[in-house]
């Protein structure tokens, strides 16, 4: 590997997506990186990436943008039916793949990429960032080290995003209305937002939920077609952690107003709150400004505890802040020999997460989630 990390994006749309949004503001804000390389379906709009992105190389190929010896890091940002296959492509060119959230479709695809990326060479990370926000990073200090919090005795949940308000969808999101392509409410805003609460309590283990299609139709805006959904866009859930700690948690789409973000957790000594703000708060957990409250002792008022925006990060836009403090980890990793970051094993866990309120959701039973690696991000 060159003293800069080169970095290959599959998905690098130049007109709109998650890379143009996140990834290459991230990137550029980096002196580790560099993006060499960029990969879309059509030629035309792959060479025009590369001259708008500053990339050295274009492909329509994943497999031989993987290969190319100038692409150290392979990242994936393409819709979630494409993962798997693409990441089977880069581990295969033995180089280090960025994965976005989802992992996979489906639990059994995220176990088979597992299988294969341990015995690949290289770092395997997925995009599961919303643990490095600065506000939940000091919660989490806050919870270890002092005597803030106390003994965790709870968590609460409300999670609502904007998208879907008004019945209405871009055509670039209509595929997530499909359960089956795994994109839906559950594997984005629930797998994001009950992430981050495991990055600060520990793994769910075990899961009572109630799923529900609240919008079974939906308007493509440039279309004026009516497509049925098959995803849900409501989950109720109570769950424990394996310390026991119960966790209540309301987390849904179609938000028309106020979509936001709040975790509270609530202590022997004191409580912590995350709240979203701002406009951004609709976006959902992972693309939001978070601020963090806290209140300590009996009847004690609350605090802002927002630690202060500093370096690279501050003057990104807001969809890329968390994307740059995971690549920024992932450049620590790199260099330190170290794998801090959410893993390819991380995803799997979450996927289990999911599987495990699916069931229950079917069942009406209280499910048990299979043991796995869970988000860590302190």
């Amino acid at each position: 590997m060159s003293d800069r990390i080169r970095v290959g994006i599959i998905g690098a749309n130049p007109d709109r997506g998650w890379a143009s949004r996140a990834h290459i503001p991230a990137l550029r804000a980096l002196p580790d990186y560099e993006l060499t390389a960029v990969g879309t379906s059509r030629r035309e709009s792959a060479e025009r990436a590369a001259r708008v992105f500053g990339a050295d190389h274009a492909f329509t190929d994943a497999r031989e943008l993987a290969e190319h010896p100038d692409v150290d890091l392979v990242v994936i940002t393409v819709k979630v039916p494409a993962h798997a296959e693409l990441i089977r492509a880069a581990l295969a060119a033995g180089k280090h793949v960025y994965s976005e959230w989802p992992l996979t479709r489906t639990t059994a695809e995220a176990e088979a990429i597992v299988a294969a990326a341990a015995a690949a060479p290289g770092l395997h990370v997925v995009g599961l960032q919303a643990g490095l926000a600065p506000a939940v990073q000091r919660a989490g200090a806050l919870m270890v080290n002092s005597r803030f919090v106390g003994k965790v005795v709870s968590v609460t949940v409300y999670a609502a995003r904007g998208k879907g308000a008004g019945g209405r969808i871009p055509q670039w999101a209509a595929y997530t209305l499909d359960r089956e392509n795994g994109a839906g409410m559950l594997e984005v805003a629930g797998g994001h937002t009950l992430a981050t609460v495991e990055s600060l309590v520990g793994p769910l283990t075990e899961v009572s939920a109630e799923l529900a299609i609240r919008h079974p139709l939906t308007i493509i805006d440039e279309t004026g077609e009516r497509v049925s959904v098959t995803s849900p866009d409501h989950l109720l859930l109570t769950g424990r952690t394996e310390t026991g700690i119960p966790v209540a948690a309301h987390i849904h789409d179609g938000k028309v107003t106020d979509g936001r973000t709040r975790i509270e957790i609530a202590g022997t000594d004191g409580d912590l709150v995350l709240v979203s703000d701002g406009p951004s708060g609709a976006g959902g957990i992972q693309m939001s400004d978070l601020r963090l409250l806290g209140s300590n002792g009996p009847g004690g008022a609350w605090q802002d505890l927002t630690p202060e925006e500093v370096g690279p990060f501050a003057t990104l836009p807001i969809e890329s802040r968390n994307v740059a403090r995971l690549y920024d980890r992932l450049a620590g990793d790199l260099r330190r020999d170290l794998h801090l970051v959410p893993s390819f094993e991380t995803g799997l866990h979450m996927h289990r997460v999911l599987d495990a309120i699916r069931r229950s959701a079917d069942s009406g039973r209280r499910e048990t989630v299979e043991a796995g690696t869970p988000v860590t991000t302190r």
